[in-house]
């Protein structure tokens, strides 16, 4: 579906229809590659799909069955109808990861065309904010700034929170490079630590710029980097408090830098007083102490726009409630990730989360998906660990190893007859694991075995049988298709999850529009859920229901 604006009820029949397919094919998205032998996957096909993907080449598997824009498919046999329709509603029910503004030359290209010249560095970005920040990061920080500078414009709006900030590249790029009043707030005290410092750096660099008059004197707001963690259970109230009390703490550690380098600034030359100035957060260079009154204005009287790059787990979620509950948010652009930690119902723990506690004046339970009614009253809706941790691949990635016919692509297949001897051995030890082994595909697959056995507690001597591993061994080609059919499920798992949460905020007054802002080659979530709050001039249009 090229467009992502859609009207109330075809948003509603999209979220129907693809739960619907989904529900269909569970069997395919919740399984796991690694068990591909001890749970014979293959055999779970139906017959005629085995007899016409059995053969195969790589190549193949890319143009015939994961590469929607490839045209010119010459089938090596007669598809049966169910697999072509299975491909065909795979393609048609995903969302389009294509940005708009991407020429034909680089659709399939893994590099966007700003980094043709210099592969590290975007030649659309500035160079001050290109240091510290690898090229994916570049790339991402470059569309979304523009996008938000684009929302703040047209809210009237000029501060900015941006959460999950980390190293504070994209905070950094909005504040000093968009020239907004930006807060960034980041549960890891030792990346707002290296965001501080990033930011006295890129200060250093303008001043050696004045010096040189490469770059005029101007006053720029220095960003304000908050540490703390966003508690999904929290209310916006708390929420807004939270980033009160942060800012202020910030805007007093920049007071107290500002005040030791005070009296050598001020006795330097004029163009040190242009950096003096440029730098300033401040009224007043003097005073550490802060207005209660100004910090209110800045984020409850004046408004501000949210925003999060790649915001992991429910924090997506949280962000999205907080905009549609909190008054003072003009309005959102949502880029999400780790889908696999969003919690549910059936999940409400996943790996690698923490339990958050629950704050004393709040009591909600809410869950990352499903966020909508609708959604929720759909049957089959629910989405397991593995199919919400196999949104989150890169198919465009997998497509070129496949065209390449990378070696690479044997490494599941090593993993899978692995799996097969560690349960040989102990059956109840499954899916352990095992970590990733330094270029396993060179690797002879006695060797990988050597190196992987230790780390599931068995012994690296432990006799192998040959004969029946090299059969396995053999069926690297299977592997790949099976692999291939999972994958073309993720974008269709993506799209239920973004499409609940339009559907949140549809039903609550709020209309959204979804965004394919990066090159999906390079960022594979590249999904930008963008909202504006009704009275505020934004890109997102009313819906005809």
């Amino acid at each position: 579906m090229g467009s992502c604006t859609f009207s109330s009820q075809q948003l509603r029949e999209l979220a129907r229809d693809v739960t619907s397919f989904l529900s269909q094919y569970k069997h395919i998205s919740d399984s796991y590659i690694i068990e591909f032998f001890s749970e014979d996957l293959w055999a779970t096909l139906p017959p005629g799909w085995q007899e016409a993907l059995c053969d195969l080449s790589a190549p193949q598997i890319a143009n015939l069955l994961l590469d929607n824009n490839f045209t010119e498919r010459c089938y090596p046999s007669v598809w049966p109808l169910s697999l072509l329709a299975f491909r065909t509603s795979a393609h048609i029910l995903a969302f389009s990861r294509r940005p708009q503004d991407q020429g034909a030359q680089d659709a399939g290209s893994l590099r966007p065309e700003e980094f043709h010249k210099n592969n590290s560095q975007s030649s659309l970005l500035g160079h001050i904010f290109r240091k510290h920040v690898k090229p994916k990061k570049q790339h991402e920080i470059r569309k979304l700034g523009a996008l938000v500078k684009t929302l703040c414009d047209k809210t009237c709006c000029k501060t900015v929170v941006d959460v999950g900030s980390g190293q504070g590249h994209l905070t950094r790029f909005l504040s000093f490079g968009l020239g907004l009043s930006v807060t960034g707030i980041e549960a890891d005290a030792a990346l707002v630590s290296m965001a501080r410092k990033f930011d006295e750096q890129l200060l250093s660099t303008l001043k050696k710029q004045i010096e040189r008059k490469v770059t005029r004197s101007a006053t720029v707001p220095s960003p304000n980097h908050v540490i703390g963690w966003v508690n999904p259970r929290a209310s916006w109230e708390e929420f807004i408090k939270q980033l009160e009390m942060g800012a202020c703490e910030s805007k007093r550690h920049t007071a107290t830098l500002m005040h030791n380098k005070n009296k050598e600034l001020k006795s330097a030359s004029n163009v040190d007083q242009d950096l003096y100035h440029m730098s300033q957060t401040l009224p007043s260079s003097q005073s550490h102490c802060f207005s209660q009154h100004e910090i209110d204005r800045e984020f409850r009287t004046e408004g501000f726009i949210l925003t999060g790059l790649h915001a992991c787990g429910d924090l997506s979620a949280t962000l999205l409630r907080h905009f549609a509950s909190c008054p003072h948010v003009l309005g959102i652009t949502s880029v999400a990730c780790c889908h696999m930690k969003i919690t549910t119902k059936e999940n409400p723990t996943p790996p690698g989360v923490l339990v958050p506690p629950c704050p004393t004046h709040s009591s909600r339970s809410e869950f990352g998906y499903p966020m909508s009614s609708w959604v929720r009253g759909l049957p089959g809706h629910q989405l397991s660990y593995k199919a919400r941790e196999g949104a989150c691949h890169a198919i465009e990635d997998y497509v070129e190893r496949l065209r390449t016919e990378s070696g690479v692509l044997k490494t599941h297949c090593y993993r899978a007859v692995l799996e097969t001897v560690i349960r040989a051995c102990r059956p109840d030890l499954r899916r352990a694991g095992i970590q990733t082994i330094k270029k396993a595909h060179l690797l002879p697959f006695s060797e990988y075995a050597r190196l992987g056995l230790p780390r599931v507690g068995l012994p690296s001597d432990l006799p192998l049988d040959h004969s029946r591993l090299d059969a396995m061994l053999q069926q690297k080609g299977r592997v790949v298709v099976y692999f291939s059919l999972v994958l073309l499920l993720a974008p269709v798992v993506e799209t239920l999850v973004l499409l609940d949460r339009m559907l949140f905020l549809q039903e609550r007054g709020l209309q959204s529009q979804l965004v394919p802002l990066f090159d999906p080659a390079f960022s594979p979530r590249n999904l930008v859920l963008v909202a504006v709050r009704p009275g505020h001039s934004g890109v997102a249009q009313s819906p005809t229901a």
